[in-house]
C-alpha cells in the first residue's frame, strides 16, 4: 500500500444516459465545459436484444475553489425575487435501468458475479503481502467478458484532484479540461448510491487502525494521494494497517464482505428502478459555450481593460435571457454610466438614487450576476419586512427596520473591509450622512423613461402641478362627465368620471387612506361601470375568480366576488398572500384593470399604471409626507407601454394651503433610530457585539459606535448626552439586567479596559433574537410553565410562543372572548387561570361592568391570540377563524406566521438555557405545525417547494404521503393523477423531494462522521502530543 491513501483499481462501463446529481443540484459549481464522444451501436439489432453501448469518460480537474466565510458583496434592494447562487450542472452518467450491469454474469445467481467477489476478497486477504499483484491479477481475469475501455485513475492531492484516462481511452476520446467544484463527487461515473458506499467502505477499513494513524488520517493537513483503479463489479480492495491485530482483520472482513454483497445488491436493484432524464448533445454543446463565456468573462474583470466583455463582464446568455423575459435589449444610458463608473469596476461602495421606474433593478442585478458568476464571491440581498421594494436604502431611518437595517450594515463594515456595499433608492436627501457611514461613491440622475404628469383636483377642475407657476400650479381642464344626483352622492369626488378615462385598455391605481375605504371604493366604481366593462376579457376574469377560490379552501371574498368581473380588486393587508400574488398577477398581465390600495402597495410592490389617483392627501389620520407622496406618484407611467404617466391628488379646499406646500418641498432627512429604538436598537446591538465577540470592551464599542449611522449624526440627534455617556449607560442596563457581566483585565480600575461577558440569559435573548424588552418576562413565564405545565391540549404552549408585541396591540372583541372560552374543555380553561385570566373577570368585560380588581392587560390579550391560533392549529382554515373571531383573514395569517417565527425563536432561547430542557421538543414539533397550519399527516409533504395545503391533500389522496414517495416520484404519472397540475410543477415538485431528501441524508451522513471521528483529546494522542512538545 503507497503511504497516505490506499490503492483502488476499478473500471466502469456504462450507457449513455445522463442524469444530474441530486449533490451537484444542491451545490454552487463552477462553470464546467463537457464533450462527450459520438455514441456507437452495432449497425444491426436482434429483436428482443439489448447490446451494450459504452462511453468515453473525459478527464476532469477539478480546481479548488473557497467562497468566502462571510459575504463579498451586499446589495441593499429586492425585485420581488430571492437570488440563489447560479449553479452550473456538470453531466453525469449512470448505468440504465433497462441494462444489466454486469453484461453476461448472472448477478443473483450461486455461481454469480458476487460470488467471485467474495472468493477474490478471501484470495487477497490469506495473501496480503501479494495483494496489489494479485488484485490486478484478478481483475483482468474477472473482467474479461467485459468492455475494457473505460478505465478510471483518479489521483486527489489535498483540494486538487485529476480524473485521467489510461492511454487506451486516451487514443480514442476527445479530451477537454473541465472546472468542477472540489466538493464534488468525482466518482460521477458511478452511482451516486455506489460512490456513498465505497466512501464509507473506506472510512471504516480506516478506523482499524490505531489512535496515532487515524489522526494522521482524519486531522493531518498534508496532501494525501489516492490511485484508484476500479473493475466493473466496483470491488474495493480493504484496507490493512500493519499495527492492526489480526483478530480485529479477521472479524472486519468477514463482515466487509457480508455488507460489500449486501450493497452491491442493494444497488443493483435501486439502478434497475432508476428513472433518468435524457439531454441532449445539443444542450450539452450549449454549456460548453457558456462555461467559455464565463472564462472569458471571469479573466476579464480581473483585468484592468476597460472591454467589458459580452455584457458587461457577463456571458452573452445572461444578456439573451434578459431579452427572452424581460424584453430588455438595450440598456439606458444611465444604466450603462453607472456600471462602467471606475468606482464599480474597482469594486468601491456605492450609492445610486434615482426617480421611481429609472430601471435601478437591473444595475443591481448585474453587480451581484457579476459577483456570482465572475467572480464567485456570495452575495447577501436585504429585504424589507412589509414588503418586497425596490427603494430600499430610505428605509435605514424608518423605526424599527431602519435600526436593524443600520446594525447590520454596520457591523458588514467594521469587519470586513473586502465586503462591496451596494444601496439603491428613490427617496434620499441627505445623502452625505449615508455616504460617510456607508463609505461610498454617490451615483444620481433624473431619468424617467416616462415622463410624469403631476395633477391637482380641487372640485371639479383639475389643475397641472407647476414649479414656475406663482402658486405652483396652473389650470389644467374641467371634467366633463355626466352625473346623476344618486351618483353624486355616492362619488363626490368624481372617481368614476377619472378612472373611466383609462380603464379597462389602461391601467389605473386608486390609493385610499384606509383598508375599509379600499373596499368600499371598489365597491362603489363597479356599481356606477356600464355592463359593457363585463365583457372585456371575461374568460381570464372568471379564471382568476376559480383561482382565488382553490387557494382559499373554495371561499371567496363577497367584496372581489362583484369587483373582478368588472376588472377592479382592492388590495391591502387584509387580504392572505396566496390572494394577493393572485390579483397582483392578473393587474400585471391585464386582466384586472383597477386596483384600489393602500400607501403599502406604493412601497412594497412595484405595479405601475397609466394614472394614478390619491384619494386623500392623507395615510390613515396623517397628513402625506413628500417621501409618501413621490412614491405613490412614481408608480405612473409603464415603461415600453405608456408614453405618459399621470397621477392625480384629490383635495379639499382646506388641504389646498397644505398641499402646495407637500409638492414643493424637498424630501425629508434620513435619520437614525439606532438610540429611539432603545431594545431593539442599541441594547440589541451591544448584545450581539459582545457575544459575536465582534467588540467586547468599552472602548472598542464606543469606536464602534462612532462608525454607525447615529455616530454620525450624533451632533444632529444629540442634544443632552454625548455618545460615550449613552454608551456606557446602555453597558450599565445591560449589565443590571443580568444579561452581561464584567469581567475586568489584570485588576485594571480603568473602566474603559472592562471587558463584558455575555451571560447564559444574555446569550439566550441573543440567539432566539428575543426583544430585550420581554426577555425576562419571557423567562419568568417559561418557568411558571414548568410548575405546572398543561399538555392535555397545546393551548398552554401556543401561549408560551404567542409574539408579545402583538398582544400589546391586540383589541379583543369581549362577547367573541368569553363565547370562546366557554367552548373550553376544564383542563383548558384550566390553562387560563395559571396565566391570570379568569372567566369572572371576561364575563363582566362582556357585558360592561366595571372591573375593580387589576389585571395584566398584556397577559389578557395574549390569551385571546392564543384562542385565535389554537383555533387555527384545530380547525386548519384561515377563513373559517377569520370569520369566527370577525378579523381580517390577512391579519390572521400574519399572526399564524409570528407565532410560527416567534415559537423558533424561544426554542433556540430554550437550548442555550439547561433548565428548559423539557421545551425543547415541544417547541420543535408546535414549530412545525404553526409554520404550516395543516393536519398532522400533512407537515411533511408542506416542507416541499410549491405544495401548499390543497396540493398536499391532492398528493395524500393519490397515496404520495412522504418526502420518498416524491422523490421517487415519476412527472408524468403525477400529472396525471393530479388534477390542475402542470408539467412544470411536477418536476419541480420531484425536484425539490429529491434535494430535501438529499438534505437530510447528508444531514445524517455527518452525524455519522461525527460519531466515528477520533475524539481531540483522546489519551493516546495527548500524549503523544506532550511527549513531543
Amino acid at each position: 500500500m503507497d503511504e497516505g491513501g490506499s490503492r483502488i483499481r476499478r473500471r466502469v462501463s456504462v450507457r449513455k444516459r445522463n442524469r444530474p446529481s441530486l449533490e451537484n443540484v444542491f451545490a454552487a459549481s463552477p462553470a464546467t465545459e463537457l464533450k462527450h464522444s459520438e455514441e456507437e451501436e452495432d449497425a444491426e439489432m436482434v429483436a428482443g436484444s439489448r447490446r451494450r453501448r459504452t462511453v468515453d469518460v473525459q478527464p476532469v480537474e477539478v480546481q479548488p475553489h473557497h467562497l468566502s466565510d462571510s459575504p463579498e458583496f451586499l446589495v441593499l434592494w429586492s425585485d420581488g425575487t430571492h437570488p440563489g447562487p447560479l449553479r452550473m450542472l456538470p453531466e453525469r452518467r449512470i448505468i440504465d435501468s433497462e441494462e444489466d450491469m454486469f453484461g453476461d454474469y448472472d448477478s443473483f445467481a450461486e455461481n454469480s458475479f458476487l460470488a467471485q467477489v467474495d472468493d477474490l476478497e478471501q484470495k487477497c486477504l490469506q495473501l496480503p503481502e501479494h495483494r496489489n499483484h494479485a488484485t490486478d491479477h484478478a481483475t483482468e481475469d474477472l473482467c474479461s467478458e467485459s468492455d475494457k475501455h473505460n478505465t478510471l485513475n483518479v489521483t486527489t492531492v489535498g483540494d486538487r484532484t485529476e480524473l485521467n484516462m489510461d492511454e487506451h481511452t486516451k487514443n480514442q476520446s476527445r479530451h477537454e479540461d473541465v472546472s468542477v467544484e472540489p466538493d464534488a463527487d468525482i466518482l460521477y461515473d458511478v452511482p451516486s448510491s455506489q460512490v456513498l458506499f465505497f466512501e464509507n467502505l473506506h472510512n471504516s477499513s480506516s478506523a482499524l487502525g490505531d489512535p496515532s494513524t487515524e489522526e494522521k488520517d482524519w486531522n493531518s493537513s498534508s496532501p494525501k494521494t489516492v490511485n484508484e483503479e476500479l473493475p466493473v463489479n466496483s470491488r474495493e480492495q480493504p484496507q490493512q494497517t500493519v499495527e492492526s491485530s489480526s483478530k480485529i482483520r479477521t472479524s472486519s472482513d468477514a463482515n466487509r464482505r457480508k455488507s460489500l454483497k449486501d450493497h452491491l445488491k442493494s444497488t443493483m436493484t435501486g439502478n434497475a428502478k432508476a428513472q433518468t432524464p435524457i439531454f441532449s448533445r445539443t444542450k450539452q454543446l450549449k454549456e460548453t459555450l457558456l462555461s467559455e463565456e464565463i472564462n472569458v468573462a471571469k479573466k476579464t474583470i480581473e483585468s484592468s481593460s476597460d472591454d467589458l466583455g459580452p455584457f458587461y463582464s457577463l456571458p452573452s446568455k445572461v444578456r439573451d435571457l434578459y431579452v427572452q423575459f424581460k424584453g430588455i435589449e438595450k440598456l439606458y444610458e444611465w444604466q450603462h454610466t453607472c456600471l462602467t463608473l471606475k468606482s464599480v469596476q474597482e469594486r468601491k461602495n456605492l450609492i445610486y438614487s434615482l426617480p421611481t421606474s429609472g430601471g435601478k433593478t437591473l444595475v443591481a442585478e448585474i453587480l451581484m450576476l457579476q459577483e456570482l458568476l465572475c467572480r464567485r464571491r456570495d452575495v447577501l440581498m436585504i429585504l424589507p419586512y412589509v414588503a418586497i421594494v425596490q427603494e430600499k436604502l430610505h428605509m435605514i431611518g424608518e423605526g424599527t427596520r431602519g435600526a436593524i437595517l443600520e446594525m447590520t450594515l454596520a457591523k458588514i463594515l467594521y469587519t470586513s473591509k473586502t465586503t462591496q456595499i451596494i444601496g439603491m433608492s428613490a427617496t434620499l436627501n441627505n445623502v452625505e450622512d449615508l455616504q460617510k457611514f456607508l463609505q461610498a461613491e454617490y451615483y444620481t440622475s433624473q431619468f424617467r423613461p416616462v415622463e410624469l404628469k403631476e395633477y391637482l383636483k380641487i372640485n371639479d377642475t383639475i389643475y397641472e402641478v407647476d414649479s414656475r407657476a406663482e402658486n405652483g400650479m396652473t389650470f389644467s381642464r374641467l371634467l366633463n362627465y355626466k352625473y346623476s344626483d344618486i351618483l353624486k352622492k355616492m362619488d363626490p369626488d368624481h372617481l368614476v368620471a377619472l378612472v373611466t378615462e383609462v380603464i379597462p385598455n389602461y391601467s389605473c391605481l386608486v390609493f385610499c387612506p384606509t383598508k375599509k375605504n379600499c373596499e368600499n371604493v371598489a365597491e362603489m366604481i363597479c356599481k356606477s361601470l356600464s355592463k359593457e366593462y363585463l365583457k372585456h376579457k371575461e374568460k381570464e376574469k372568471q379564471e382568476v375568480i376559480t383561482n382565488l377560490k382553490n387557494v382559499s379552501g373554495g371561499n371567496l371574498c363577497r367584496v372581489l366576488k362583484h369587483t373582478i368581473p368588472f376588472g377592479v380588486a382592492y388590495h391591502h393587508s387584509g387580504l392572505t398572500s396566496d390572494e394577493r400574488k393572485l390579483l397582483e398577477e392578473a393587474y400585471s398581465t391585464g386582466v384586472l384593470c383597477l386596483f384600489t390600495c393602500t400607501s403599502t402597495l406604493a412601497a412594497g410592490v412595484n405595479l405601475p399604471a397609466r394614472r394614478v389617483i390619491l384619494r386623500a392627501p392623507y395615510v390613515a389620520k396623517e397628513f402625506l409626507k413628500r417621501n409618501q407622496y413621490k412614491q405613490m406618484i412614481g408608480r405612473a407611467g409603464r415603461a415600453g407601454i405608456d408614453s405618459v404617466g399621470e397621477s392625480i391628488l384629490i383635495l379639499q379646499e382646506k388641504d389646498k394651503q397644505q398641499v402646495l406646500e407637500l409638492i414643493s418641498r424637498p424630501l425629508e432627512n434620513c435619520y437614525s433610530h439606532l438610540v429611539q429604538e432603545f431594545t431593539k436598537g442599541i441594547q440589541t446591538l451591544f448584545l450581539s457585539l459582545i457575544g459575536l465577540k465582534i467588540a467586547t470592551n468599552l472602548d472598542d464599542i464606543y469606536r464602534f459606535m462612532s462608525g454607525t449611522f447615529f455616530g454620525v449624526q450624533q451632533k444632529v440627534l444629540l442634544k443632552e448626552k454625548s455618545l460615550w455617556e449613552i454608551t456606557v449607560e446602555s453597558l450599565r442596563y445591560l449589565t443590571e439586567k443580568g444579561l452581561l457581566q464584567k469581567d475586568t483585565i489584570y485588576g485594571s480600575e480603568e473602566e474603559f479596559q472592562n471587558n463584558f461577558l455575555i451571560t447564559k440569559l444574555g446569550r439566550a435573548s441573543f440567539k432566539g433574537t428575543i426583544d430585550l424588552a420581554y426577555c425576562d418576562i419571557l423567562y419568568r413565564d417559561l418557568k411558571k410553565g414548568l410548575e405546572g405545565l398543561m399538555l392535555e391540549s397545546l393551548l398552554h404552549l401556543i401561549y408560551l410562543t404567542t409574539p408579545y408585541d402583538m398582544a400589546s396591540q391586540c383589541d379583543p372583541d369581549w362577547m367573541i372572548y368569553f363565547r370562546q372560552f366557554n367552548q373550553l374543555s376544564p383542563a383548558e380553561q384550566n390553562v387560563a387561570a395559571l396565566v391570570g385570566v379568569s372567566e369572572n373577570f371576561i364575563g363582566k368585560k362582556a357585558s360592561g361592568q366595571a372591573i375593580r380588581k387589576k389585571v395584566d392587560k398584556n397577559v389578557v390579550n395574549r390569551l385571546y391570540l392564543s384562542f385565535i391560533l389554537y383555533a387555527l392549529l384545530k380547525e386548519t382554515n384561515i377563513w373559517s377563524v377569520s370569520e369566527k373571531f370577525n378579523m381580517p383573514r390577512g391579519y390572521i395569517q400574519s399572526l399564524l406566521s409570528a407565532a410560527a417565527a416567534f415559537s423558533s425563536c424561544v426554542l433556540h432561547f430554550c437550548e442555550e438555557l439547561e433548565e428548559f430542557w423539557v421545551y425543547r421538543a415541544l417547541l420543535g414539533e408546535l414549530t412545525k405545525k404553526l409554520t404550516y397550519c395543516v393536519k398532522a399527516e400533512l407537515i411533511p409533504l408542506m416542507e416541499v417547494t410549491g405544495v401548499l395545503e390543497g396540493r398536499a391533500r391532492q398528493l395524500y389522496n393519490a397515496g404520495y404521503k412522504s418526502l420518498t414517495h416524491l422523490a421517487n416520484a415519476n412527472p408524468e404519472v403525477l400529472i396525471s393523477t393530479i388534477d390542475h397540475l402542470s408539467r412544470r410543477q411536477a418536476k419541480q415538485i420531484v425536484s425539490s423531494a429529491k434535494m430535501l431528501l438529499h438534505e437530510k441524508a447528508e444531514a445524517l451522513q455527518e452525524e455519522v462522521e461525527e460519531l466515528l471521528r477520533l475524539p481531540s483529546d483522546f489519551p493516546g494522542i495527548v500524549a503523544s502530543s506532550t511527549e513531543k512538545a
